[in-house]
């Protein structure tokens, strides 16, 4: 599968965006986020902010070199903070990086965490940084969790990719060896995707196969257990310790 159409992922930052800051009036932001051990609500609602003030920085400057992440980490906890506070700074940075990437355009070059090396970079990558801290808040709320189908495969699709890069595979334990191989059916959509381990490097396939590990379930909940989010609609076959192994190296860029 491709990647989205640039517009769609700025239409998206603001969209997505637009859906957790409707969770936080009814809310109180010094809820515990559970899937986010370390921090509460207004945390991460502060650390998504940042995130999206970083990239924008990236792009609006068209950033040559590495730009301190700090905004982005650097969330103490805070007592008495305000949603519509909150609410409303999430908002208008979501709205700067989308004004920053329409001006910029996708082939923009400028610097990048991550393969590419232009702003259509910091448009897939933020928008689907937003889906899932946005995935963190409705289950911090008990809120329903959806993602349109085309955008949750793309999510999927740029998580599995970075699992292939070199510093995924490279290191001990051995991630690759014979046998070794990972497949993903989504149950509601049936899409398919084949991690590749027995080579010299991770090779994604867009097919279905006889795996040594196999996960079933939504497309959703697929997505949701890559970023090591409770998903229980998947069920899971076969080498378990080969997935922890995979989970965990695989998903070394978001450390």
């Amino acid at each position: 599968m491709t990647p989205l159409a640039f517009d769609r992922y700025r239409t998206e930052i603001l969209h997505q965006t637009a859906l957790l800051r409707a969770y936080l009036p009814q809310v109180d932001v010094a809820s515990p986020v559970p899937t986010c051990p370390a921090w509460n609500l207004g945390q991460l609602v502060r650390h998504l902010s940042g995130a999206h003030g970083w990239a924008e920085t990236v792009v609006r400057t068209r950033a040559t070199e590495a730009v301190s992440d700090d905004p982005v980490n650097d969330v103490p906890r805070r007592t008495g903070e305000d949603p519509a506070t909150l609410s409303a700074q999430l908002g208008e940075g979501a709205g700067r990086l989308a004004d920053a990437l329409r001006d910029a355009g996708p082939d923009t070059a400028m610097w990048t965490p991550g393969p590419g090396g232009t702003a259509m970079f910091w448009a897939r990558r933020m928008t689907h940084e937003t889906v899932v801290h946005r995935a963190d808040a409705a289950l911090a709320v008990g809120a329903e969790f959806s993602v349109a189908e085309d955008v949750a495969l793309d999510a999927l699709d740029e998580w599995l990719t970075y699992s292939t890069l070199p510093e995924a595979h490279e290191g001990t334990p051995a991630l690759l060896g014979p046998g070794r191989t990972v497949h993903l059916h989504a149950t509601d959509t049936g899409s398919d995707r084949l991690v590749d381990l027995t080579g010299d490097a991770p090779v994604l396939h867009h097919t279905a196969q006889q795996a040594a590990v196999e996960l079933r379930g939504t497309l959703t909940d697929l997505l949701l257990l890559v970023y090591r989010r409770p998903a229980p609609s998947v069920k899971v076959t076969g080498d378990t310790a080969l997935l922890d192994l995979w989970l965990t190296r695989a998903g070394f860029w978001l450390q």
